[in-house]
């Protein structure tokens, strides 16, 4: 099918600016995809991927979404845009039958208002009169696809982020779109969950199915692509195949994680660790955090059920079946573990949100039972796997400093922040103008002003280049330096490895060393 001469999907964009903006977003951009075939669209934060991406998937519709002038063309049929009131108008409900797309955002993609993931699935078909056996096959069959099975009763709100980038690539892919647009769909993945996804696009791809991957770091899938494409500051760079670009300086230098086929995820140049022998300011041998026999599990309530599950009926066991651990002063450690074991929910009793149904959780010292979230937070700072559900403010200046005390003392701390996460010239722009990778670093700083005695990240490294990073990394093992305990949860086994002094794995709500 490569040889296919019409295209599934074509774009020029000469130049596409957003409204209120001087400069364009992208420019200089010419895309065919053919059937059958898979493209990666590479760069670091910032470089246009996102904007490219929901351009061709019809998100991001021309005249009320901003200026284009060049052209669109789907299937055959082109659309001229000159950058007037005279343009045409793209019907994203007849644009959406051809193109799938899954966000960086997975959960936008979602619906929000059906009560189970089978009825998230099922959502699309049901919009376009599907019958309810072909409805239910293709469920069932999606689910297997992409590891929903025994998640098909679940209420998709109450499921973890991996399994949510999971449920969203189903949403895109139930249909049988021509084109599918995937935005860093790895983020969030367990290793099984990054594996299913590869041999479910490779199968995409083989079937004639034209697809788009939009990544900041190369994998397994992107170093067997038919073409890479660099783009920076919204222009393509450089484009050819793995093989001509993979041993490329302009990768690297646009801030693209894995140079190399294989992928490497590390940060360059990190600096040395610090032993927690090394830091530390609380009372000799008490350790800033400890879990002790702590056990938790979620109420699950009765939902309506249109899709029946296929599963061996057993009960769902505790999220959290007697943890216990203990982090001291200047230790990081890192917790690792399949989509869904509950490593967020670990995190969440860390400084109050949630409250162990059994055994206690101790800061300094002190247990946190009876003590409000906001007390707790004092001392335990949490970034949240969403940045977006932690940010509010109207300047990132203001986001930082929310909550100090105020004063020299507290500016001073803000600015300290902002900068060690790369966002000193950004002080004064409104956060949800930052993209994702920095908003996440955003979040960071919001934890870092604070210089708490624990600092627990979920996900850290989603969405960041290969300069976040290495700023992520630098404050990391500063702040350890400091005295800070520092957990966090990763799906990124290579940082793990490169960053923690130790890698505990959270399953079938367990931990045990690693």
């Amino acid at each position: 099918m490569r040889g296919t001469l019409t295209p599934a999907l074509a774009a020029r964009i000469g130049h596409f600016t957003y409204p209120g903006d001087a400069a364009p977003a992208l420019g200089g951009i010419n895309l065919s995809l053919a059937p059958g075939t898979l493209t990666a669209v590479l760069g670091g934060s910032g470089s246009g991927k996102s904007t490219l991406g929901r351009l061709l998937a019809g998100w991001l519709r021309p005249g009320s979404g901003g200026s284009l002038e060049g052209f669109l063309d789907l299937a055959g049929e082109r659309l001229e845009f000159r950058g007037t009131s005279e343009d045409p108008q793209i019907d994203p409900a007849a644009w959406c039958r051809q193109v799938g797309f899954v966000p960086q955002d997975a959960a936008a993609a979602l619906s929000t208002v059906r009560a189970t993931v089978a009825e998230e699935l099922a959502f699309g078909l049901e919009n376009r009169g599907a019958g309810r056996p072909e409805m239910h096959e293709a469920v069932r069959r999606v689910a297997s696809l992409t590891g929903l099975d025994s998640l098909l009763d679940r209420d998709p709100a109450r499921i973890s982020g991996g399994e949510l980038r999971r449920l969203a690539i189903g949403c895109a892919i139930i249909t049988g779109p021509a084109v599918l647009v995937l935005d860093e769909p790895f983020a969030s993945l367990d290793t099984d969950g990054a594996a299913a996804l590869t041999a479910l696009v490779r199968s995409l791809v083989a079937g004639g199915t034209a697809v788009v991957v939009l990544s900041q770091a190369v994998d397994a899938l992107l170093s067997g692509a038919d073409r890479w494409i660099l783009l920076n500051d919204g222009a393509p760079v450089v484009e050819g195949t793995p093989a001509q670009l993979a041993t490329s300086p302009e990768l690297a230098a646009a801030g693209v994680i894995g140079t190399g086929t294989k992928g490497d995820h590390s940060p360059p140049q990190r600096p040395a660790r610090a032993h927690p022998a090394d830091a530390g300011s609380g009372p000799a041998g008490v350790p800033a955090l400890e879990l002790r026999d702590v056990s938790f599990a979620y109420d699950r309530p009765r939902a309506r059920r249109r899709f029946r599950r296929v599963s061996t009926g057993a009960v769902r066991p505790a999220v959290l079946d007697g943890v216990c651990l203990s982090v001291h002063p200047g230790e990081i450690v890192a917790v690792i573990g399949p989509n869904g074991a509950g490593k967020t929910t670990l995190l969440r009793h860390l400084n109050g949100l949630l409250r162990p149904l059994a055994g206690s959780v101790r800061i300094n010292g002190q247990d946190i039972a009876g003590l409000l979230p906001g007390t707790v937070a004092a001392d335990v700072s949490l970034l949240f796997q969403d940045p977006r559900d932690q940010l509010f403010e109207r300047t990132a200046e203001r986001e930082v400093g929310f909550g100090l005390a105020g004063g020299p003392a507290a500016a001073a701390s803000v600015r300290r922040a902002l900068s060690a996460v790369g966002l000193a010239e950004a002080a004064g722009k409104h956060p949800a103008e930052l993209p994702a990778s920095l908003q996440r670093l955003l979040a960071l700083a919001t934890v870092l002003a604070r210089q708490p005695s624990v600092m627990a990240l979920d996900e850290p490294t989603v969405a960041l280049d290969r300069h976040g990073l290495a700023r992520l990394d630098t404050a990391v093992r500063h702040a350890a330096a400091e005295g800070a305990a520092v957990v966090l949860v990763t799906h990124d086994l290579d940082y793990a490895r490169s960053t923690a002094h130790r890698i505990v794995r959270l399953d079938a709500g367990r931990l045990q060393g690693v």
